[in-house]
């Protein structure tokens, strides 16, 4: 199902905007960041992406005019990615369309118990993946 569901709403993200769900993913972690800047490694870090993975893909999103890398004050091999505007006027106008495409390829088949029932499960996997202790641990 995850496999399937990634595929598809990565084909309309890429239909509707020209962007990859790699591409989506910067732009919109940048947007979120104060400044609409990261630091490269934090972004990496933040994307669970290796530095040498983002550096190749800001790369190409440089080229497009999404993003801008600027030498990071006080580090000479450190780099500061930031959205430009371009970037910032292609993620609102892929936005819509994307989580147009996620409430039809899953919320929107779902009913509300299912909806929460999904987000305890993922709430459950993401802590245990991130290595924290459960809320509620599992009896004996």
């Amino acid at each position: 199902m995850r496999t399937l569901l990634d595929l598809q709403i990565a084909r309309d993200l890429h239909q509707d905007s020209g962007l990859s769900a790699a591409d989506y993913d910067v732009l919109s972690t940048l947007s979120e960041h104060p400044d609409d800047r990261w630091r490269a490694r934090d972004l990496a870090a933040q994307l669970l992406w290796s530095t040498s993975r983002l550096a190749h893909h800001v790369g190409r999103m440089e080229q497009r005019g999404l993003v801008a890398r600027q030498p990071c004050p006080g580090d000479a091999r450190g780099a500061i990615i930031s959205l430009t505007e371009p970037g910032r006027a292609t993620l609102r106008e892929a936005a819509p369309p994307h989580a147009a495409s996620v409430r039809r390829h899953l919320i929107g088949l779902l009913t509300e118990d299912e909806v929460a029932a999904l987000d305890a499960i993922a709430g459950k996997v993401i802590t245990q993946l991130a290595g924290q202790p459960p809320a509620d641990p599992p009896p004996p």
